[in-house]
């Protein structure tokens, strides 16, 4: 019973969205409205206040790490701690109070890590950072979660960090192909934009033309 109580509190916490709060309550806009519909600190940045993304962006980080600390805390074992930490990501990418329409994962994957193998955290920034570098942000952050289970292999971490790390790989690629229910086109266009949204996070090849859309759009 406590196992299965932390797992609900995971996804009922992780569900909580900030980033449609922070839209709400500074610009009375709903996010998923505008660039790519997802509820995420990239909608913030461009959308409500470049400032609130840092709040924004803890408060999701600590979304994946406390029910990932309160696991280890009550004594409920690593694997649980770590399923929990899923749920909040999975309640993020798919929340309750906002029919199922989310954000990405990426901040609270940080929280879970930061508990459970904070050199993944340090491994994400890093491909976060190179991708802003490069301005392919997404394509290279899908790279640095790929790439993550390998990380947890080479330093020899407990199998149950290498599967967490599988299985936020696996949230992610379904995530981004599921793009809140976005419609498909029909036709050939089809399998481009399953491409698209896998490598690039959007439906077209332009980013700025993506995330700048406006509900007139």
């Amino acid at each position: 019973m406590p196992t299965v109580l932390l797992i609900v509190t995971g996804y009922l916490l992780g569900s909580i969205p900030m980033a449609y709060a922070a839209g709400r309550w500074l610009k009375r806009i709903d996010l998923r409205e505008y660039g790519s519909g997802t509820v995420s600190g990239t909608g913030v940045y461009y959308h409500v206040a470049r400032w609130a993304v840092v709040p924004v962006g803890l408060l999701d980080i600590a979304k994946g790490a406390l029910p990932t600390w309160l696991g280890l805390r009550l004594g409920l074992g690593l694997p649980t701690a770590l399923v929990a930490g899923l749920a909040a990501v999975v309640g993020h990418n798919w929340p309750l109070y906002l029919g199922f329409k989310g954000g990405r994962g990426i901040s609270p994957f940080m929280g879970v890590l930061l508990i459970a193998f904070p050199w993944g955290v340090l491994w994400l920034l890093l491909f976060l950072a190179l991708g802003r570098l490069l301005n392919y942000t997404a394509l290279v952050a899908f790279c640095g979660i790929a790439t993550l289970p390998l990380l947890t292999l080479m330093t020899r971490q407990p199998a149950a960090v290498s599967w967490a790390s599988v299985g936020m790989l696996l949230i992610t690629v379904l995530k981004r192909l599921e793009a809140n229910r976005l419609p498909l086109p029909p036709g050939p266009e089809r399998r481009q934009v399953l491409v698209y949204r896998l490598f690039l996070d959007r439906d077209v090849k332009a980013g700025e033309e993506w995330v700048l859309r406006q509900p007139d759009s």
